[in-house]
């Protein structure tokens, strides 16, 4: 297992490269920092938005895209919520979040790369938007008060986290009582070849560091959490896996066959008690 701070460290140079390539404009960034011309990104990253959410924001914001969803068509915001984005990259979701809740509400992105940040400033600029705010820090530690949020979304973020137990600790901190969490991120179904799972550019590819449905659960339920539920979004077959294992040498390529289906985008919401009291049961959705 990498440790925390060395996923840290290669995450930060990684979507920092991703950031200067959008900011030159030499393409659309990928999960794990490729680049790539428009419509030929990696499975994960592609057909996530659209094309009016598209319109709704800057171009460099949709092109910086690093996310395995659209957790804000999915998160049921409403006009004068307050929502936090863990790891908001060039600002995409904190944008569209800020549409939906309106001049009475607030969106606050969190990321700890400043050249994403750079572009998300850019962005908020471009857009015009007044009640969004970009906070630089580590999703590990969120830079706000307790019981400020009422909605934090992230879009395939977590998976990358190596303490992902301080990140949900930390979202559930923030949320209000009541308040929702809802993320896309990458899960696995079943077992997964162990050389997968050491690999370092793979675990920034948004597929090594994933966790399994019901480690997912189990941990949200141990940071507070109830009503827990895993909705599949988007189920990568064995060539999605070629593709997204291009790149890592003939020995990871030849096991995208055994990863057939196991590595999936999801829906992950759960719940900050309202009050005291026992956890609904978690649920997982069928694809």
């Amino acid at each position: 297992m990498n440790a925390p701070s060395d996923i840290k460290d290669i995450v930060r140079r990684k979507y920092g490269a991703a950031a200067e390539r959008v900011a030159r404009g030499g393409g659309n960034a990928c999960c794990g920092g490729a680049a790539a011309e428009p419509g030929q990104c990696d499975p994960i990253t592609s057909n996530l938005y659209g094309s009016g959410e598209a319109g709704e924001v800057p171009s460099d914001a949709l092109a910086a895209s690093l996310g395995c969803g659209n957790p804000t068509a999915l998160a049921e915001l409403k006009p004068g919520e307050t929502v936090l984005d863990l790891g908001s990259g060039g600002g995409i979701d904190v944008l569209l979040s800020a549409r939906r809740v309106g001049p009475t509400g607030t969106a606050y992105g969190l990321d700890m790369t400043d050249q994403m940040l750079a572009l998300a400033e850019q962005n908020k600029r471009k857009s015009g938007l007044a009640n969004v705010h970009f906070l630089e820090g580590e999703i590990e530690h969120i830079p706000l008060p307790a019981d400020s949020v009422d909605v934090v979304i992230s879009n395939c973020v977590i998976n990358l986290a190596g303490d992902k137990d301080a990140v949900l600790r930390e979202a559930f901190r923030v949320l209000r009582p009541g308040g929702r969490f809802a993320v896309s991120d990458i899960v696995v179904r079943g077992e997964v070849p162990a050389a997968i799972r050491r690999n370092m550019e793979l675990w920034i590819g948004c597929v090594a560091g994933a966790l399994g449905e019901s480690e997912y659960l189990a941990k949200l339920a141990a940071a507070g959490f109830e009503s827990a539920a895993i909705e599949v979004t988007r189920v990568y077959g064995a060539a999605d896996a070629a593709g997204f294992l291009a790149g890592q040498g003939e020995e990871l390529k030849r096991l995208a066959a055994e990863v057939d289906g196991k590595f999936v985008s999801a829906f992950v919401r759960a719940t900050k008690p309202a009050t005291a009291g026992a956890a609904a049961a978690p649920v997982i959705a069928p694809a």
